[in-house]
């Protein structure tokens, strides 16, 4: 039988609760150890499913992984057996999470060879692989995609650096394009790169390494291939998205409080979209206080329109909110309309909000009104299925304001992204029973 969440909702929170290690750094940085024989060290890393995972991968491939305190990583890669990647236990692991794919960046880089899968991860719509072989191509990798094991084979005699123009700007692709140049021969230039402060970390990391790396935090890369790099010490950022779903619970719960240690230079907009939605909130150094709020109302535009929120590639919003902002506004007074131009299956989960009560129209599989119930009406319990990460999450903090039990299924997906949610909620004074 699996593991479920059962949570009596209606409970007002206080206290002060900090965010973890950023998963999707996470997953970038530490694939980055590859390119290196030294060791690396990594501090604040989430203990969640999906990193250590990757982190099983890395050693059944030959990398030494050592857990010396909570949350640190140290990892040396000085024994590396690439066949690895052909075997049946990758292609398991691999079609489970999508982090590996950005294997195949530093596994060029040094050994000339790599194999990617046909992604895993999220079921929330299609993600292409394109990026990421056109861009190898242009650095000189011949690839094959062998159709019964739906995998592919890239190799490379050497990596010579070119110019390249992502046809988006995809944060793995990035990181891929990015972990392949610093070894090249030659000067490599990424132009639409993605520019996410979680690829700004890979860079500054990489560049501690050794790396030669230049127009960090811009959408034009310029790297100058080296012989080698060596070890270092990195710390993560915290996850801007724990930082969002927490704002967002606060407001929904009328709860008073302290968010520690945001990174809050590299929020970016998030902040500022959930002012949008009438949340107080105030920026206390690093911290993020949220005052108790018993109502509150979501911006118009300035012409009187009515508040679109919507994702776009950093700097803009990130896609990994907008799931935490359309059940915030479920509660809020006001009508905003949440646009997922990303990917097209995220939205689909507002069938258990509505079911719980919460007044939405759902336009197609990319946009949705929310009509806020201005805490009018509670939304009411019921029983759901987790069908993402992020979904998840916004379940859980629609059944924390909800009255009455609701229980969520599927957890793992859950405990993917988001380490010990129940015990540090719970310590909150929320009543989350996994179970």
């Amino acid at each position: 039988m699996s593991t479920v969440f059962e949570i009596r909702g209606g409970r007002q929170l206080s206290g002060a609760i900090t965010p973890q290690g950023a998963k999707n750094e996470a997953l970038q940085v530490l694939c980055a150890a590859l390119l290196t024989d030294e060791q690396v060290t990594f501090t604040n890393v989430p203990d969640i499913a999906d990193v250590n995972a990757l982190l099983d991968v890395l050693a059944e491939m030959g990398v030494k992984v050592g857990r010396p305190a909570p949350n640190t990583v140290v990892l040396q890669a000085d024994a590396i057996d690439p066949d690895y990647f052909a075997t049946h236990t990758f292609r398991k692991r691999s079609s489970q999470l999508r982090g590996t794919v950005m294997l195949a960046g530093p596994m060029l880089a040094r050994f000339r060879r790599a194999y990617i899968p046909q992604p895993g991860g999220d079921k929330i719509g299609r993600r292409r692989l394109d990026t990421h072989i056109l861009g190898f191509e242009r650095l000189g990798v011949k690839f094959e995609y062998d159709t019964e094991l739906q995998m592919f084979s890239l190799s490379a005699d050497r990596l010579t650096g070119t110019r390249l123009l992502l046809e988006e700007p995809s944060v793995t692709g990035t990181a891929n394009m990015v972990m392949a140049a610093v070894m090249a021969e030659g000067i490599t230039t990424i132009y639409n790169a993605a520019c996410e402060p979680y690829i700004q970390q890979l860079c500054l990391m990489l560049n501690r390494m050794g790396a030669r790396i230049s127009g960090i935090s811009s959408n034009l890369l310029t790297i100058e291939g080296v012989a080698k790099l060596s070890g270092t010490d990195h710390r993560l950022l915290a996850d801007m998205i724990e930082v969002g779903s927490f704002i967002g619970l606060a407001a929904m719960t009328q709860s008073e409080l302290t968010i520690r240690n945001v990174d809050a230079h590299q929020l970016g907009l998030i902040p500022d979209i959930f002012r949008r939605l009438g949340i107080e909130l105030h920026l206390q150094g690093d911290d993020i206080f949220i005052p108790a709020q018993e109502h509150y109302r979501i911006q118009k535009f300035i012409d009187g329109s009515i508040l679109t929120v919507y994702d776009h590639p950093w700097p803009g919003f990130t896609p990994d909110l907008l799931s935490i902002v359309l059940v915030t506004a479920t509660q809020a007074k006001g009508t905003v309309l949440v646009h997922q131009k990303m990917f097209e299956s995220r939205l689909f989960f507002v069938d258990r909000l509505i079911e719980m009560g919460a007044q939405i129209v759902l336009c197609d599989p990319h946009r949705a009104v929310v009509i806020g119930l201005d805490k009018q009406v509670a939304l009411r319990g019921i029983n759901m299925v987790s069908p993402d990460i992020r979904a998840g999450v916004a379940l859980l903090i629609a059944a924390m304001s909800a009255t009455g039990k609701s229980t969520i299924q599927n957890i793992h997906q859950i405990d993917r992204g988001y380490e010990r949610i129940d015990e540090r909620l719970n310590a909150l004074g929320a009543d989350i029973r996994r179970v």
